[in-house]
């Protein structure tokens, strides 16, 4: 239930500094770690239960006679030490278990969001290498869990007989002594195999221990701090700049001196870029050249960890969250389709949109066409849908023409489709809204060739800047597109072999 009330949190903001609490590990993390951590209670109430048992016997063993008791608890101590450091061992190696299993995950999403760019660069094997990284450390741990679990079993079972030992050797010389009876002697004997029967402690310590330890990594997630949006915000005042605080439509981006470090690598360093109003800035590089941080950047997905990103001369950080949406609008590789309809889906924003608007915005997206062919059309639900990648990218193109707003960013949101439906799409998003800055990611040279300018990203640093036609005469920049087209698998995303959320 935490995680399911978290989930909006974790998806409307921005990683706290940069990228070191993207989205989808934080959402992996909260729905893991909320199965993991969701047993916990019915493992608490299986160890009391557990516990009354033993209890219990030791008051039988106390009403038959005291000593028999303390002859037993005598021993509870050197039990409960063996307990307690299995529990402190096992915490730690289970909490590294999960982390190193928590790094494979993160790093598996961001190859499976990444996958065109990664064969396009022919990495995977460097990929592949880069995810499995922490496989060793995992099943280290993995040991380690085991070896702890079956010392302190072994240790479990070697006391329990000593224990058992302990009383029976008391009740015998109580039984010489005539203080007890066969009966009671029969009857103690009965009731300290149930005192000591701590094999099934073990199993649920651990148990329990395997709960905490999600439940702790689920609560650094929920603890995670949420972003303020607005100076008026940030001293818990009313909602910072409406959309009429910013200045008359302009729609102007600008990147100052921006950083972005992310798992011990400066992914965008110090970079400086304009995108002037009504201009489409397309960006190209090869894989790892930060081109989909700096679309993320564009819209505040992300905060930099150095400079600023400034919309029509305002900090975004500076605008509200409803404000920043409604002059910023994305199209993604892999849209998510929000809604119960089609409509529902491209109508899904900040501010509601007629149908007229939805089915201009289709058409200019080039899903018109499509959508009309299904038996329901705009009606359509969206899990009844039978979309491919390249019909799924359109949709999210759509819902983005459809909100406007002073600034269009496109991040991979052409890659699925053929060469003649993308450039039929260049076509219509350079001719909507004239006055919207457009930052595009692009991966083909008629995109790059069809915009006002192209930022060239190396290494995380803008390499150049200008014409198509004049970075085309430079051979490692016709390089970025050779490696593109050779890593292309073909797939145009309307045969049903695009991906999508």
């Amino acid at each position: 239930e935490g995680a399911h009330r978290r989930l909006p949190h974790q998806g409307r903001a921005p990683g706290p500094r940069g990228l070191r609490a993207r989205v989808p590990p934080a959402v992996a993390r909260l729905v893991g770690g909320a199965g993991q951590a969701g047993p916990a209670p019915a493992i608490g109430a299986a160890l009391l239960a557990t516990l009354l048992t033993p209890a219990g016997a030791v008051l039988a063993l106390g009403l038959i006679d005291p000593w028999l008791a303390l002859a037993l608890l005598a021993g509870a101590p050197a039990l409960a030490l063996l307990l307690r450091a299995f529990a402190r061992a096992s915490s730690d190696c289970v909490a590294a278990y999960l982390r190193a299993q928590g790094d494979i995950a993160a790093r598996l999403t961001e190859a499976i969001g990444g996958a065109r760019t990664i064969a396009a660069a022919h990495t995977a094997d460097r990929e592949t290498v880069r995810i499995l990284e922490p496989l060793p450390e995992l099943a280290r741990q993995g040991h380690r869990m085991w070896r702890v679990q079956g010392r302190a079993s072994a240790g479990a079972v070697a006391l329990a007989p000593l224990l058992q030992i302990a009383v029976l050797a008391t009740a015998g010389v109580f039984l010489l002594q005539h203080k007890l009876s066969v009966g009671e002697l029969l009857a103690a004997s009965r009731y300290v195999v149930l005192a000591t029967g701590v094999g099934v402690l073990v199993g649920d310590i651990a148990g329990l221990t395997r709960a905490r330890a999600a439940g702790r990594r689920l609560g650094e997630a929920l603890d995670a701090p949420v972003v303020a949006y607005g100076r008026a915000e940030l001293a818990a005042g009313p909602p910072a700049h409406s959309g009429s605080q910013l200045p008359s439509r302009e729609g102007h981006l600008e990147f100052r001196g921006v950083t972005v470090r992310h798992a011990g690598r400066t992914v965008l360093d110090r970079v400086d870029l304009a995108v002037p109003a009504g201009a489409t800035l397309a960006v190209v590089g090869a894989s790892g050249a930060g081109k989909s941080v700096l679309a993320a950047l564009a819209g505040r997905l992300a905060d930099p960890d150095e400079g600023v990103v400034l919309l029509d001369g305002t900090p975004l950080p500076d605008l509200g969250r409803a404000a920043l949406r409604r002059a910023i609008g994305y199209a993604f590789e892999r849209p998510a389709l929000l809604g119960d309809t089609l409509a529902d889906t491209i109508a899904l924003g900040p501010a509601p949109r007629a149908r007229d608007d939805i089915v201009r915005a289709a058409r200019a997206a080039h899903a018109d066409g499509f959508v009309r062919r299904l038996p329901r059309g705009y009606d359509t639900p969206c899990v009844d849908a039978p979309l491919s990648g390249g019909e799924a990218q359109r949709l999210g193109l759509a819902r983005a023409f459809a909100h406007g707003g002073r600034l269009l960013v496109l991040d991979d949101a052409l890659s699925s489709l053929d060469v003649l439906t993308e450039r039929e799409i260049a076509t219509a998003l350079l001719g909507h809204a004239p006055g919207t800055a457009r930052l595009v990611v692009a991966h083909r040279a008629t995109t790059a060739a069809r915009v006002d300018a192209v930022a060239w990203l190396d290494g995380g640093r803008i390499r150049a800047l200008g014409p198509h036609a004049r970075l085309w005469a430079e051979p490692e920049y016709r390089a970025v597109f050779a490696a593109e087209e050779d890593g292309d698998d073909g797939d145009d995303g309307d045969g049903g072999g695009g991906e999508q959320a």
